[in-house]
């Protein structure tokens, strides 16, 4: 059904970092998911009012919140495909993340508000009817909810949402509400135990918790979580298969919503090649990469110098210290500068983020370990971190 429905309604289904793409796919999202959150409000709130249920008619108004959810969806999207302008000059990419966000605070509020009345009916509790009409709208509610969990999750892979992962988790907790609802009817009927108080409160957390975890996920990239590893890697293997390229080091993603990443990095080239020839080696690495990823790029290329057997035994002797105080530890641009007086080690130190020891005191360590090496030496380093 998922893919009848994409190949249907999206153009292009398969180009999910072009925005408008993005956009039709949240449009057919949002379209869903309003049309099936109205028909199951309506049908709940009837069988609301049937029973006298405090739970039924919290979980319609439940799916009313999540049609203006999807409703948010849908505008998301579509402000996020819009193209770059004078005030925005990446686009306007993270506006689906806010989208997602959005959808998160939904959740919450509508977890509040059921807690609030739920408590209300623990205090005062009365008599909830049963109806087999009504049972009946909240099994076929449960299913239908458990599809639009499925249908969101699977649009969410195909392209990377948070937003529509988010609207999944909704759903999910709405098909967990009402089978709650449905259970605590059951027992009431059968047992004569009045339990639509605890029912409905037990539905209002676990709703709270699922707004919390989405809205974390949907904040994360906003204020710039580190990106996935196997991406990290791909970049690398396709930039080291170049031979003109010896390693690299600094690569930074950075990122302006779902199909609007910049990647930066720089490119360890000998100094000994030709400069206009080492210049177009770059510019064919950011093209491939442009292509691949979908990504703007931007390299640096840093000349190394041929290493003789002095550069390469301090450049050994330095990097077994860094691994001393840390063993993940790795070095990278290190060159000799020979002076009158002294020599200069100069390097980059990367450490990863974690380790309990200080910068300051990571530094002071390794100069401290440089200056008692045979030779008037001194480190100039520079600390930098690693997320992944």
């Amino acid at each position: 059904m998922t893919d009848f429905l994409v190949r249907r309604l999206i153009k292009d289904c398969g180009n999910i970092n072009d925005p408008a793409v993005r956009a039709r796919y949240g449009a057919v999202a949002g379209g869903v998911g309003i049309f099936l959150n109205l028909c199951l409000f309506a049908a709940k709130f009837a069988a609301g009012l049937l029973t006298a249920s405090i739970a039924i008619t919290a979980d319609a108004f439940n799916n009313l919140s999540d049609a203006g959810s999807s409703v948010v969806t849908f505008v998301g999207f579509r402000m996020a495909g819009a193209p770059a302008d004078r005030e925005h000059p990446f686009g306007h990419g993270r506006i689906e993340y806010l989208s997602g966000l959005a959808v998160s605070v939904a959740i919450l509020m509508v977890g509040l508000e059921l807690a609030k009345n739920s408590f209300l009916k623990i205090l005062h509790p009365e008599a909830v009817a049963f109806s087999t009409v009504s049972f009946a709208i909240l099994i076929a509610s449960i299913g239908v909810k458990l599809w639009m969990c499925y249908f969101n999750r699977a649009l969410a892979r195909r392209i990377n949402s948070s937003a529509m992962r988010a609207t999944s988790m909704d759903s999910l907790t709405d098909a967990v509400a009402t089978t709650t609802v449905a259970v605590g009817i059951v027992v009431s009927a059968v047992f004569h135990i009045n339990i639509d108080g605890w029912s409905g409160m037990a539905v209002a957390c676990f709703i709270l918790y699922t707004g919390y975890t989405t809205a974390r996920d949907s904040l994360s990239p906003l204020l710039g979580s580190p990106p996935d590893a196997d991406f990290v890697h791909d970049i690398e293997q396709t930039v080291l298969a170049h031979p003109e390229v010896s390693g690299i080091h600094d690569l930074i993603v950075h990122d302006y919503g779902p199909g609007r990443r910049i990647i930066s990095l720089h490119a360890e080239m000998p100094c000994t090649s030709d400069i206009l020839a080492m210049h177009d080696a770059v510019d064919v690495i950011e093209l491939e990469l442009r292509h691949k990823f979908g990504c703007d790029v931007t390299i640096h290329m840093d000349p190394l110098a041929p290493e003789d057997d002095e550069t390469r035994a301090l450049r050994d002797r330095v990097a077994d210290l860094a691994a001393q105080i840390t063993p993940e530890a790795t070095i990278h641009d290190f060159r000799v500068v020979k002076g009158t007086t002294h020599t200069n080690l100069v390097f980059d130190l990367l450490i990863p983020h974690g380790c309990p020891i200080a910068d300051r005191q990571i530094a002071d360590r390794v100069r401290e370990g440089v200056r008692a090496f045979d030779g008037n030496f001194f480190a100039v380093v520079r600390i930098d971190k690693g997320f992944l």
